[in-house]
């Protein structure tokens, strides 16, 4: 599989190392963090260190200039401290206090707060407007340590936001347009029409940032709807109060006709194209990932793709029709694009991977065979469910040739296959995806096998 764009990203070993260091020291000091950290490789198959939004430390020159020889760099800076970042890896901020004036301690990210505290028998001050940007609580500080719980919407600031009396009102508005639109018109330009309509709509009451975050929330719900095994693992992680903070990224399948639509989309909430990969003439399919600027939210949009279309920039031309469907735009035309009434084909979150593999497995959900076996990279999806499809889809499949009529009694009376859990660990804080084997796991998930 080729990747089109100049994006490489590398193993950050040395960076991953000093801030699990941090981390370690951390839940030395203070028990309530070791604690947290259990409960979360028992009872949710992940680790601590992939939930953290941030770490906080009184700077010294020794630390400042291990931290920039490992590669983070200062991004803002306030009176008190300085906000450092990595902008080649999938890591923690870190946050350098000034010396009798900070904190040492991190943050880890949830959904709600009030979540967390409800069940986990705690209670605190939750600063910042219900549902804004950015809010904190503080839950724990022992040995000179500080355990945060935050919620992170968008914003890369360190400070709780507040807003006037309606910012929650047009919060929850927006969640209601965008749950309540309408996915299965039977003329589907019509719907995606609509659809784009809508995001403009949603973009003037709360911002393209806002828009973006609760945009990708209501499809992460309207996914896991129809998806038992991210139901159950979303049970697991709400036990502890944590929710899908730890989503790495958001997969949807479009049709050609409605691809450059579908980047369009995403841009009017600000997101930006990445890499572009395109799995060469015998696998039929591309991709285009995408990252929003003040988010952490990564998109993953596939497309079916003839060998000739390598050259073109397909992310802004309308792809003509094909006779023939690879594995995307079969799924598409079986169940409607991802963006429409098919759903998202996958969501993927940081999880230790041998744990939720057996874990999962002990409730009935089993792994299809490993596509990245790297010791920075590793991935699987969940197996697929079987999902029932309109027989008005299957009869203009059958109509146009494009499936065989033994191919459409499967579909009549077996479903096809719809979507999936990703289960992903990274580790050095290695930012990419598997370019090479990505092609192998999109043929396995084709609904004619």
């Amino acid at each position: 599989m080729t990747a089109i764009t100049t994006y490489q990203w590398k193993c950050e070993p040395k960076a991953e190392a000093l801030v699990l260091k941090l981390l370690e020291d951390a839940c030395k000091r203070n028990p309530a963090i070791a604690q947290l950290q259990d409960d979360l490789y028992k009872q949710t198959s992940t680790r601590l260190f992939d939930w953290l939004d941030h770490v906080s430390i009184v700077n010294s020159a020794h630390f400042e200039s291990e931290l920039t020889s490992a590669g983070y760099v200062s991004e803002a800076a306030t009176a008190s401290y300085r906000i450092f970042h990595h902008p080649g890896a999938q890591l923690p901020r870190v946050v350098l206090y000034d010396k009798n004036e900070g904190m040492t301690g991190i943050a880890v990210t949830v959904e709600s707060i009030a979540d967390y505290l409800m069940v986990r028998g705690m209670s605190g001050l939750i600063e910042g407007t219900l549902l804004s940007e950015f809010r904190r609580c503080a839950v724990s500080t022992e040995g000179g340590v500080t355990l945060s719980v935050v919620e992170r919407r968008f914003s890369h600031t360190m400070e709780p936001i507040h807003h006037d009396a309606q910012y929650v009102e047009r919060y929850l508005h927006s969640i209601e347009l965008w749950k309540s639109r309408p996915r299965d018109l039977v003329d589907e330009d019509e719907a995606m029409t609509h659809t784009l309509a809508l995001a403009s709509r949603i973009i003037e009451l709360v911002g393209e940032d806002l828009a973006a975050w609760i945009v990708l929330q209501c499809e992460r719900d309207y996914w896991q709807a129809k998806n038992t095994a991210g139901q159950l693992q979303k049970n697991r992680q709400d036990r502890l109060g944590m929710g899908w903070a730890n989503h790495d990224h958001h997969t949807f399948r479009s049709s050609r006709r409605h691809f450059s639509q579908l980047v369009r989309l995403f841009e009017m909430m600000g997101f930006f194209c990445r890499e572009r990969y395109y799995a060469g003439k015998e696998a039929g399919w591309g991709a285009q990932i995408m990252e929003h600027r003040n988010t952490r939210l990564i998109l993953f949009l596939d497309v079916d793709l003839n060998s000739e279309e390598l050259e073109i920039d397909y992310r802004y031309q309308t792809l003509p029709e094909s006779e023939k469907l690879s594995t995307v735009g079969l799924w598409c035309a079986l169940h409607g694009d991802s963006i429409l009434k098919g759903g998202m084909h996958h969501l993927e979150a940081q999880f230790m991977f041998d744990e939720l593999t057996r874990d999962l497995a002990d409730k009935g959900i089993g792994m299809m065979e490993p596509f990245s076996s790297f010791t920075y990279l590793r991935q699987a999806f969940t197996k697929g469910e079987m999902w029932p499809v309109d027989s008005r889809r299957i009869d203009n499949l059958l109509k146009k040739g494009q499936i065989t009529a033994e191919q459409a009694e499967k579909f009549r009376t077996k479903g096809a296959l719809g979507s999936h859990l990703e289960n992903l660990q990274r580790r050095e804080g290695y930012k990419g995806f598997n370019q090479k084997n990505v092609s192998y796991i999109i043929q396995k998930t084709d609904p004619r096998l």
